[in-house]
């Protein structure tokens, strides 16, 4: 019996989302898939399917993907990782992140108890990181890695204008910014999914679905930059905390 034969989808207790499907419109055509492009010489997905490997964080993974030509791109790094094909789980990207998310949820295999939802594009999350998260969600419900706001915030009271507006301070103290990984209990966010889809909520992550519920999340400090890939000149930025980071 191979290692791969071996392998049960019953046994698995945590997954990893990893969302692949954006379309990358902000990349203004520079890019034509940001968590396959070449990022050092890697594409982007890698480092956080290395991430997840490491110390058997994740057991399973379960990808979003955008079309069959990327799901084809994606199932070739997964042979060149060496990740075992009964471990990877392929579905189908919705219209809007959160129904990406449901599609995800759908396809878990029965067994799991912990979810990790990250999004693909941001490749410098680190396994130390991911247990602590992992730890986190399991005790509270609901995680999220996330860092302080040190710039002054303001609202504006017209979205629609920039001239003349006023504009409100905000207490930057009280203001963080989300990144991912966020993980959940399992049973609390497909809960709380179904309920949000039910009420017709649309969230832009997957705190807002739980908080929609009432739940409280448990925010763990980045201490180290985690940036996403948005826009053409944030490769080059990432390229170079990747090369600078000594757990690389």
């Amino acid at each position: 019996m191979t290692k791969d034969e071996s392998i049960n989808p019953l046994n698995f207790k945590t997954a990893a989302v990893l969302l692949c499907a954006g379309s990358g419109s902000r990349m203004r055509g520079c890019v034509q898939d940001k968590v396959l492009y070449p990022v050092n010489g890697v594409p982007a997905l890698a480092y956080s399917l290395r991430a997840f490997r490491r110390d058997d964080i994740a057991d399973c993974l379960v990808v979003v993907v955008r079309d069959q030509a990327q799901r084809a791109q994606i199932a070739k790094l997964f042979s060149e990782e060496d990740l075992p094909p009964k471990r990877c789980f392929f579905v189908q990207g919705g219209n809007e992140r959160q129904d990406s998310v449901c599609n995800a949820l759908a396809a878990l295999p029965a067994g799991i108890e912990c979810v990790f939802i990250h999004d693909c594009a941001r490749p410098l999350i680190q396994p130390a990181q991911l247990k602590q998260l992992k730890e986190a969600a399991l005790r509270d419900g609901a995680a999220v890695l996330a860092h302080r706001v040190v710039d002054t915030i303001k609202r504006g009271d017209d979205p629609a204008a920039l001239e003349c507006r006023a504009l409100e301070d905000l207490d930057r103290s009280t203001l963080w910014a989300m990144e991912t990984p966020q993980v959940f209990r399992r049973d609390l966010i497909a809960a709380s999914y179904a309920k949000i889809k039910a009420q017709n909520i649309r969230v832009t992550d997957d705190t807002a679905a739980v908080a929609a519920q009432g739940h409280r999340v448990t925010i763990v400090e980045n201490p180290f930059p985690n940036p996403k890939i948005t826009l053409p000149q944030d490769i080059e930025l990432i390229e170079w905390l990747i090369k600078h980071n000594p757990a690389n």
